[in-house]
């Protein structure tokens, strides 16, 4: 099933189990059916046919959301091993940790409110009939080191553009990690059928202007004097790329 296709749930039980699920990001199938209150027969049935339509998945012992993206890709450059990979829901911290450091370094402001909404919600995977949200990752020795960020919304209108938001720790920002990252996340959106993503970001951001300049993106649009940083005004630059 694709990750963007129409969530089929045929039943109320069903329905509350994904939504369960899919708002926690992992959790052991007993807490699942004791929370939903569904008999334990009754619930595991429920839980192999969500299993089949490609909706759940089990792994180490809890249900997780199922979305195909791919698997982890190994890279080295400048001597340096990294792979590139669908995030987990145990890099949840790892991602938090080098968004706030990339929104930090840089006034990324579309990362921060990506962290607030993560420190909110329990699920670093979001996929329901608001939107589909997912993050690759980039690791080195099993950390996370850097992130790729997609949001599509469902609405058939807007599904089409998919907002995408790339960051790498500074200490590793030379060796190809982000743009690995960012053509992952394009492909990606490229192969569920979006048709452009873009992002957002203040004029005084120069590091991520010129990165997503020489990967192939455009500025479209400016908004004068829409953000507010060091309580100074300062301009917005929306760029985008067609896939």
């Amino acid at each position: 099933m694709s990750p963007l296709s129409t969530l089929d749930i045929e039943t109320d039980d069903r329905r509350r189990i994904y939504r369960y699920v899919e708002r926690r990001g992992a959790v052991p199938p007993g807490d699942v059916a004791e929370a939903v209150e569904i008999d334990p027969e009754t619930f595991r049935h429920h839980v192999a046919v969500l299993k089949r339509d490609g909706l759940l998945r089990e792994v180490d012992g809890t249900l997780r959301v199922q979305l195909d993206c791919g698997e982890a890709e190994e890279h080295e450059t400048g001597g340096l091993q990294y792979e590139i990979r669908p995030a987990r829901q145990e890099d949840t911290s790892g991602v938090l940790g080098v968004i706030r450091a990339v929104a930090d370094a840089e006034r990324d402001l579309v990362a921060e409110s990506v962290a607030e909404q993560l420190d909110y919600e329990q699920a670093l995977t979001r996929h329901n009939a608001a939107e589909t949200r997912l993050f690759f990752v980039g690791a080195v020795a099993g950390e996370v080191v850097g992130f790729c960020h997609l949001d599509v919304p469902r609405m058939a209108k807007l599904a089409g553009a998919a907002e995408l938001t790339v960051g790498v720790l500074e200490e590793y920002r030379r060796y190809s990690i982000g743009s690995h990252l960012l053509q992952r996340g394009m492909s990606w959106a490229r192969s569920q059928g979006c048709r452009r993503v873009y992002n957002s970001i203040p004029e005084t951001n120069d590091l991520a202007l010129s990165f997503l300049q020489d990967n192939g993106w455009r500025v479209e649009a400016v908004r004068s004097r829409h953000f507010l940083i060091d309580d100074e005004p300062v301009d917005e630059l929306q760029l985008a790329a067609d896939l």
